[in-house]
């Protein structure tokens, strides 16, 4: 495969050159036995199974238990630092101020707070075993809570924020859910003080919230709901809290005055291997499951992340994705407090503008994303208009020759494929050079396999890494999963090891399709996860997912990955996002179809009426449909080129940023049905 470089990826490798010819001791040690990070150099494998060492055991504690050394060990340390939105409305015209107001938690106060919160929810009802559905963006307020409900042995449920009444009535009836904590208004991800309402979607769930008390004909576990008033900074504010009595203020059960507080002792001891966490799986499938994770799980796949990407505790690590995702909750938040580092929220909804802000005033070291997170930042950056406004604070005493982002050195990018020429940028642009790639799913707590800042560089921006510790991953045959393939064959990759879930709540039929209990060739019975996912594995163990098993295009007997495709567009300069499906097909029984997100400024040319025609703006720079496929072409084989090519603003995600592409092809069979309409009737 060729690719061309543009200047910002050739920069980053004289980077990358220059860093890899130092004299570095952890370089040297690369293919010596266990390295440094704990990664087992394996060499010479011929099938495509890996294990990783377990010289160091695992955690053996409570999430609490482990969270109470830290908070003693780290008291004085900053734990949480959030901001509620740093492009407000200003009410009275109508358009956008700046602000940055922060507020911090150290580890001490995270600890007390929590126990606070831990007392009230006890008060309201919550016992051991019960279900707490939260309901919030990214703030201090769920870092806190994440702790108290922990502490009291009940079970923490993250729901997405941007669920509908019909979701959020199907999740809480599903667990059976007690309590709801919500926010007032749901912070929307690119548009800040924007929010909606949850009044609305509150009286659908209780319709009458004047009674006093919750009573749901619909969710008839609810008994409580508690509401965090973040209407502040979002126009227009919705109805006072204290209007309807029957919702709870979370001021109310935040004990403001209370300095000390004792510790809370759940109604029975509370075990490592209990469910302490229920994941609603994100949505790139039409069916999300809940997922049940342990103490064991969550606390040991944050400390084992946190130790192969070489967190300390002077790390400030900005974290972007939701915390009711795995990627917010445990490669961020729980691979922090397993090292006693800062963990910076910068908005309860991502907004490039503010993380790009959070980045530069407080001094990050770290930086999370997904692939759209860093594409927005990317056109955020690039906006000449938005370097005068939003983002005034980084560059206004910007001295000449000084970076912006001085510090920034590690990060994670994960959730979703990482396109080889986007992991070039985002070295050239904010100088992550320790940046590493994470591969897992909500199943397995979530990260299998991961890479190291001391791979080689191209291990780093083309595979997922290699098995972590007490892990165990293969790759099998789809259509016969006892065969394991030799190396270098793509298939279904599989996890084993103490990272796999108990099983999806409720659902013990789903459950077994994908956990599944087999006998090793010595006699050893492992429970695998089956992942869905293509991969392949090489002889050094590293992996390099493909793609989903689903998402595979078979046009005319010949596999298709959309990932060789979309890598390949992606380094076209008009070209900002683009995602590939498999498209209907009669003669070759699938085609490939591209969906493309042209950068700001640059026009689009469309074939004939398959999506908006309004897409774009006119201007000196057009791209059309005939240059996506002269770029493939030229680059890739005949048979890659794609048939169908539309021009969309945006693509219909899940809020961790994952491209939901069940949808994708949704679009194309609708709007090819309406093309083929449209030329019969002419």
């Amino acid at each position: 495969m060729r690719f061309q470089l543009v200047p910002e990826t050739q920069t980053a490798l004289v980077l990358l050159r220059r860093r890899a010819s130092l004299p570095c001791s952890r370089i040297k040690t690369r293919w010596l036995g266990v390295g440094k990070l704990g990664v087992r150099r394996s060499s010479g494998l011929t099938r495509s199974i890996s294990e990783g060492h377990r010289h160091v055991p695992l955690l053996g504690m409570t999430i609490p238990e482990h969270f109470h050394t830290m908070a003693e060990k780290y008291a004085d340390h900053r734990a949480v630092t959030s901001v509620p939105a740093i492009r407000n409305v200003n009410k009275s015209l109508l358009g956008y101020e700046v602000h940055w107001n922060p507020r911090t938690l150290t580890y001490r106060e995270l600890d007390s707070i929590s126990n606070i919160l831990a007392h009230s929810l006890r008060a309201q009802g919550v016992q051991k075993g019960d279900r707490v559905a939260v309901s919030l963006g990214n703030c201090w307020e769920f870092a806190a809570l994440t702790y108290a409900v922990y502490k009291l042995g009940a079970i923490l449920v993250p729901l997405n924020p941007q669920f509908n009444a019909e979701q959020v009535t199907a999740a809480l009836n599903h667990l059976e859910v007690k309590l709801l904590i919500i926010n007032a208004m749901t912070d929307l991800a690119y548009k800040p003080g924007q929010g909606r309402s949850n009044i609305p979607l509150l009286k659908t769930i209780v319709p009458d919230l004047t009674t006093g008390t919750i009573k749901s004909p619909t969710v008839k576990s609810l008994e409580k709901v508690i509401v965090v008033d973040n209407s502040k900074t979002h126009f227009p504010s919705p109805p006072k809290i204290s209007e309807y009595p029957s919702l709870t203020a979370f001021d109310t059960i935040w004990l403001h005055d209370a300095k000390h507080i004792d510790p809370i002792i759940p109604d029975s001891p509370l075990s490592p291997s209990e469910t302490i966490n229920i994941q609603f799986t994100s949505g790139t499938t039409s069916h999300p499951k809940a997922a049940m994770l342990t103490h064991e799980n969550i606390l040991n796949n944050g400390h084992l992340i946190a130790q192969r990407m070489g967190l300390d505790p002077s790390d400030r690590i900005i974290c972007p994705p939701p915390l009711f995702h795995c990627f917010g909750c445990i490669l961020g938040y729980m691979a922090c407090a397993t090292t006693g580092a800062e963990i910076m929220f910068p908005s309860p909804a991502f907004d490039p503008a503010a993380t790009i802000v959070m980045a530069h005033k407080e001094k990050a070291t770290g930086l999370y994303g997904v692939a759209t997170m860093f594409v927005s930042m990317f056109e955020e950056l690039a906006n000449p208009k938005h370097r005068k406004n939003y983002l005034r604070p980084v560059y206004e005493n910007l001295q000449e020759g000084e970076k912006a982002f001085p510090l920034l050195k590690k990060g994670i990018a994960a959730g979703s494929s990482v396109p080889q020429s986007l992991m070039y940028k985002i070295y050239a642009t904010f100088g992550l050079e320790d940046l590493v790639i994470c591969y897992g799913m909500t199943e397995t707590s979530p990260v299998s396999c991961m890479t190291t800042p001391d791979d080689p560089f191209e291990k780093r921006t083309s595979t997922v890494g290699r098995v972590m510790p007490h892990t165990t991953v293969k790759i099998v045959d789809p259509e016969n999963k006892g065969r394991i393939l030799p190396i270098g064959e793509k298939g279904e990759l599989a996890a084993a090891g103490y990272l796999v879930m108990k099983g999806y709540w409720g659902d013990e039929g789903r459950t077994n399709e994908v956990r599944v209990a087999e006998r090793d060739e010595d006699g050893q019975e492992r429970v695998w996860m089956y992942s869905g996912d293509e991969a392949s594995m090489d002889e050094e163990g590293y992996v390099a997912i493909t793609g989903r098993i689903k998402d595979l295009i078979i046009r005319g007997g010949e596999n298709i990955h959309p990932l060789e495709i979309e890598n390949c567009l992606f380094q076209h300069e008009y070209v900002a996002e683009v995602s590939v499906v498999g498209v209907p097909c009669d003669r070759h029984g699938e085609s490939v179809g591209a969906f493309v997100i042209a950068h700001e400024g640059v026009g689009v040319e469309m074939e004939g009426m398959e999506s908006d025609k309004d897409v774009g703006e006119e201007g000196k720079k057009v791209l059309t449909a005939e240059m996506v496929r002269e770029w493939v072409r030229s680059r890739l084989s005949a048979h890659l080129v794609p048939k169908h090519v539309w021009f969309v603003r945006e693509y219909p995600k899940t809020a961790s940023g994952k491209i939901q592409k069940f949808k994708l092809r949704d679009m194309a069979k609708r709007w090819l049905l309406e093309a083929e309409e449209r030329k019969q009737q002419q």
